[in-house]
């Protein structure tokens, strides 16, 4: 049955690669670490506008794609992305200097991902040169060697850093929803990232989501 099954799925995409129209590309671009609760977080004093300022100011991906088309308007796109993200945070811990005191630490999440999108496009747009797209579909993320940092804010102070100690998870699913714009060879994505991050701090139940934005251009072969 199991042999069954492949064979007929290696058919499947055999057809598919024989029929369908068929791009391949690389691209790359800016994806800010920032997420929708960190930004509504600001106006209650929970999250500093310095560690807004810090997470839009880091991101980069790049990578390959490639575009089936399965009609008219209708399209497979997979993507194998390498993903650098930055996320800054504070906590107050024990200062094991003066016993019952707590200092300030700033964090910062290094993430270091490999991230498979696999999107379902429809071209609202289909002219010869230009087209309008919007996609929606899964996305799987692999740990690739995310690192945890801490910075002590208050000078001379020894702190207990296994507080700091957490979580990074191999791998994690979420999804992508956006829009693009291709004019010939070049393509233009907007997107909102929906996963959970790979990392989770000591202190919290859950990841957090983070639903970032991305954008990128890419140039189609």
């Amino acid at each position: 049955m199991k042999r069954t099954v492949l064979t007929l799925a290696a058919l499947l995409f055999a057809w598919i690669f024989a029929n369908a129209q068929f791009n391949f590309g690389i691209k790359g671009g800016y994806n800010s670490s920032l997420n929708l609760d960190n930004i509504t977080s600001v106006s209650s004093g929970t999250y500093s506008l310095n560690s807004v300022a810090g997470e839009l100011a880091n991101g980069f991906h790049g990578g390959v794609f490639a575009r089936i088309g399965l009609g008219k308007k209708i399209y497979l796109q997979p993507e194998l992305l390498y993903a650098l993200q930055k996320k800054t945070f504070n906590l107050s811990v024990s200062n094991l200097v003066n016993p019952g005191s707590l200092t300030d630490v700033d964090n910062y999440v290094n993430f270091s991902t490999i991230d498979v999108p696999v999107l379902i496009g429809y071209k609202i747009v289909d002219l010869k040169l230009l087209n309008v797209r919007a996609f929606a579909g899964p996305k799987f993320r692999m740990n690739a060697g995310s690192t945890l940092d801490f910075k002590t804010l208050t000078s001379g102070a020894t702190i207990d850093k296994t507080q700091l100690i957490g979580e990074f998870k191999k791998a994690s699913v979420g999804m992508e929803v956006g829009a693009g714009v291709d004019l010939l060879m070049f393509t233009l994505d907007a997107r909102l990232n929906l996963i959970n991050d790979v990392y989770t701090a000591k202190w919290q139940e859950k990841p957090d989501l983070n639903s970032n934005f991305v954008i990128s251009l890419g140039w189609k072969f």
